[in-house]
């Protein structure tokens, strides 16, 4: 029997909460997004990537306008998006939170890619992208990134985020 489902009885409910609590409902691949170039080196945690194509090969990557890779990733135009493993959980929390970015590229081995970015060693599969162009996402901009270069490991279980959580599958 399904469990009770929780709807937006009222417009002065909170729209964002509710909507923010149904999204942690929604698994997802945990990824390292990094970047580098004439804007500097960054990198963050994301779970919003997803495909768009595969002719051409294309990767949606939403980036928060708050982010502190926001800047470095704009004026780059290249990304890295490195699909984790489940050894990689205490990375992703590093590359999630307010470490430095000295810090967060120490906690790993990093490979320089084609574009300049940083593919980390280890990564289930990491595509080497250059942003072909922006949406607007209200709080985010949204890439749609071109892929370059793929580099894909044969072993390990994917590190997924859900219910606020990290699991493996």
């Amino acid at each position: 029997m399904p469990a009770a489902t929780a709807s937006i009885a009222h417009p002065q409910d909170d729209h964002r909460q509710a909507y923010r609590n149904a999204m942690a409902r929604l698994g997802a691949a945990v990824t390292i997004v990094t970047t580098d170039g004439p804007g500097g080196r960054a990198g963050f945690a994301a779970t919003a990537v997803c495909s768009v194509s595969d002719s051409p090969p294309t990767l949606l990557v939403c980036l928060n306008r708050g982010s502190s890779a926001y800047q470095p990733v704009s004026l780059n135009k290249v990304v890295c998006v490195n699909v984790l493993s489940a050894e990689h959980e205490a990375l992703s929390r590093l590359f999630g939170g307010k470490t430095p970015v000295e810090e967060r590229f120490a906690g790993a081995t990093w490979h320089p890619t084609e574009t300049g970015c940083h593919r980390l060693e280890g990564a289930l599969t990491s595509f080497d992208c250059r942003i072909t162009s922006i949406a607007d996402g209200a709080t985010h901009d949204v890439l749609f990134c071109a892929v370059e270069a793929i580099h894909t490991r044969e072993d390990g279980q994917a590190l997924i985020y859900f219910d606020r959580g990290y699991r493996t599958v």
